[in-house]
């Protein structure tokens, strides 16, 4: 029997892992709850499930190599490892960038750019298959402009401003209080008690499950976006060109001239928010199409696992080969 190899995405909102063959054929697949330590209570318990999901019915033993593609803190390597050994795996998976996962489950090249915007936001420019500079990735408190957390907390404070007169009347006050509090939670009453069921509400969840609850209210303020409120336009609007202005800085001046020319390094558009077919995706794509060669991103567990095994066959064919054949299925 062959060698098998893990590649992991370990998200804010869920982690996904495939097994492949050497010659990229996916022989698992497993999914569980998000990663990101800074997010999620309990990140380990969440990469053991996906692990054991994608090895249900192969032979552990057979497994001879791993990446896992995390948000980059310390404390990501450790629980990497903790869910390595306690789905019984032997050696050590590698740990990457997130952003360097989402790249490669994209493209082959070695060399562009990639931002993304999901639960959290990040730009990264990559050299040779490693990342060379970040921008934002900086987490929901200090960063993460233009993220599904971002837009979410944006979207709780329109409403709250909306009610107590600061900010102009938007369509947010009812929907934001119907996702949180529950259908028809706005009634006629869009006073006071309102705001401060709402502000109890907000906080209560975030203290539950964690910043990343905030991204639930993003497709809220897109949606109503879409439908012409312009206070969720504005919001929307503001998303894309924080996310524009972080993707310009990781390109690089040189990379914007060449795209502009035509051809050029790719810039991959990853997360949800620029994937799906969202108001948001709908700007950035505008904006950065204008100079960029933009790829959608596929599956960066399979991009993950495409490093594993480009890894384990350094300047091997079979591991090019193995990476396009990745590529390939993650579109599926």
């Amino acid at each position: 029997m062959g060698a098998l190899f893990v590649g992991v995405d370990g998200g804010g909102t869920s982690t996904r892992c495939v097994v492949v063959t050497e010659s990229g054929e996916i022989a698992g697949r497993g999914r569980a709850g998000g990663a990101n330590a800074i997010s999620v209570p309990d990140p380990v318990a969440n990469l053991r499930a996906a692990l054991l999901g994608a090895l249900e019915g192969l032979d552990p033993a057979r497994v001879a190599g791993g990446v896992f593609g995390l948000a980059g803190t310390a404390r990501a390597a450790e629980s990497a490892e903790r869910a390595w050994r306690e789905a019984g795996l032997a050696g050590h998976p590698a740990v990457v960038a997130d952003v360097l996962v989402a790249f490669t489950g994209a493209s082959d090249e070695p060399d562009g750019a990639v931002l993304v915007a999901g639960t959290g936001a990040i730009g990264a420019r990559i050299r040779d298959r490693r990342v060379v500079r970040r921008a934002d990735g900086l987490g929901w408190l200090l960063g993460d402009e233009g993220s599904g957390v971002w837009l979410g907390r944006r979207a709780a404070a329109a409403a709250l401003n909306a009610i107590d007169g600061r900010g102009a009347p938007t369509v947010l006050v009812a929907r934001v209080a119907e996702t949180v509090l529950g259908p028809g939670a706005a009634g006629e009453d869009d006073g006071p008690a309102l705001a401060r069921d709402l502000v109890a509400a907000v906080y209560a969840r975030v203290a539950e499950s964690g910043p990343a609850w905030l991204g639930t209210l993003a497709p809220v303020v897109d949606a109503a976006a879409r439908e012409g409120d312009e206070v969720a336009r504005g919001v929307v609007a503001e998303a894309a060109r924080r996310l524009c202005r972080t993707a310009r800085v990781v390109a690089g001046e040189g990379a914007r001239e060449r795209g502009a020319r035509g051809g050029g390094e790719p810039l991959v558009l990853a997360g949800s928010l620029l994937t799906e077919p969202t108001e948001l995706a709908h700007l950035v794509r505008a904006e950065l199409g204008r100079w960029a060669r933009l790829v959608s991103a596929r599956d960066s567990a399979a991009g993950a696992a495409a490093l594993a095994v480009r890894a384990a066959l350094p300047g091997d064919p079979r591991a090019a080969q193995a990476h396009r054949a990745l590529i390939e299925q993650g579109g599926a």
